[in-house]
């Protein structure tokens, strides 16, 4: 066997980026600026958002969001059960009660009657989270929150304006990702991006919040929100501050500090140029590892199908006879032969901090019995047509050999 070393997910960064960014430090300029500026209306224009503003972590875009539809402490936010922390986590630093949701039978999605059923006069949010660049079914979310309007108690301007429980997104993993016809970004009330180095699109650390036009809200009004949020509550930014005489600023309120920098945004833009070309190729690999489980039978995302035009973010397969442990002795084996495997997810409640506020995994069968068993294969763009025949060649081979000893 020729091994190879196949890495889970390294960022793809090319002579162009490495170049924008020497051109920021050169610049002087290398905190947020006009780079940041132009890669939000770049972003905006990408993704049909009406606003668009970039931060330090899709996390970050999350919870400014929450604080600025006012959610605290006595409100609900429902958040799926199968997740990474961030998508709660968020909502927790707010001081709002998080209430998690199983998913459906053999889906990643959450249960929508689950949710609905979730819902009281105290739910302010609902966080749907667009798993493996997969968007979710919003047309049935936003129809059980239009069911649920008579529960809806308003809190703030922003609250009242939408009339429901607000949609605000968890994007992390789908930027690009089409359903309906609309793409991501364009379909929750606010979504939230991430640029992390292992996302499609990376600025090292990074996100973008982006928002759908509210009826009565102006979305400079919004944008503005958002900059005096992440940067301290200073009523001028460093750029604005720069101009002739314009040094005095006021703090409106003792906010946080989750600005995108210029270094960030230059590597962003030239992620951003090449994005369709990525996105290709990731279409690619997923055909080639389709073609596969096909043949051996084996659960897989479909990323491409009906309404649906993934992103593409992660390629999640599912051994239907395996258990954990096997799941496990799998995972190693492939890592043995130089194939870097992952899991996306371990649902919440089995994790230590969401036990310690009273979830129960035994509650959350559906996500449990999806996880028990997945295995998520190396997916990105440095991949060549010989790395992914190794990685197929491999799994199946281990597969054959669970197989075998069942």
């Amino acid at each position: 066997m020729n091994m190879r070393n196949i890495a889970f997910s390294p960022p793809d960064i090319g002579t162009s980026e490495i170049e924008e960014v020497c051109k920021a430090l050169r610049s002087g300029w290398i905190t947020t600026g006009p780079r940041t500026k132009r890669l939000e209306e770049e972003l905006r224009l990408f993704s049909g958002a009406d606003g668009m503003v970039c931060l330090n972590s899709a996390t970050a875009a999350e919870e400014l969001t929450l604080r600025l539809l006012g959610i605290r402490e006595g409100d609900e936010v429902l958040v799926p059960a199968y997740t990474y922390t961030a998508t709660a986590s968020a909502a927790l630093h707010t001081g709002a009660t998080v209430k998690l949701i199983d998913s459906r039978p053999g889906s990643w999605e959450m249960d929508y009657e689950q949710m609905a059923a979730a819902v009281t006069e105290r739910t302010k949010a609902v966080v749907p989270v667009d798993l493996g660049g997969m968007v979710c079914d919003y047309e049935k979310i936003y129809q059980v929150l239009e069911e649920k309007k008579a529960l809806f108690q308003p809190s703030n301007e922003l609250q009242e304006a939408l009339g429901r429980v607000a949609v605000v997104a968890d994007c992390a993993h789908a930027l690009g990702a089409r359903r309906y016809g609309k793409v991501a970004g364009a379909i929750a009330d606010f979504s939230c991006f991430s640029f992390h180095a292992v996302k499609n699109l990376t600025t090292a650390e990074g996100g973008a919040a982006c928002w759908k036009h509210i009826s009565g809200i102006e979305d400079e009004e919004l944008y503005q929100k958002f900059q005096l949020m992440s940067l301290h509550g200073q009523s001028k930014d460093a750029l604005a501050k720069m101009k002739a005489g314009a040094w005095e600023y006021d703090i409106v309120a003792p906010y946080y500090k989750c600005n995108m920098t210029d270094i960030m945004a230059a590597l962003g833009q030239k992620q951003l140029e090449r994005y369709p070309g990525m996105q290709k190729r990731r279409r690619e690999i997923i055909e080639m590892y389709d073609e596969m489980c096909g043949r051996l039978g084996i659960f897989h995302l479909k990323h491409y199908e009906g309404d649906r035009i993934s992103s593409g973010h992660l390629y999640l397969t599912r051994i239907p006879w395996a258990d954990s442990r096997m799941r496990g002795d799998m995972i190693t084996e492939l890592a043995r032969r130089g194939i870097a495997c992952n899991v996306h997810y371990k649902p919440l409640p089995m994790m230590t901090a969401y036990k310690n506020l009273g979830f129960d995994i035994q509650d959350f069968p559906n996500a449990y019995d999806y996880f028990v068993n997945e295995i998520t294969l190396p997916l990105h763009t440095k991949l060549t047509d010989e790395d992914v025949g190794y990685v197929m060649e491999q799994f199946e081979d281990v597969v054959w050999n669970t197989i075998q000893v069942l």
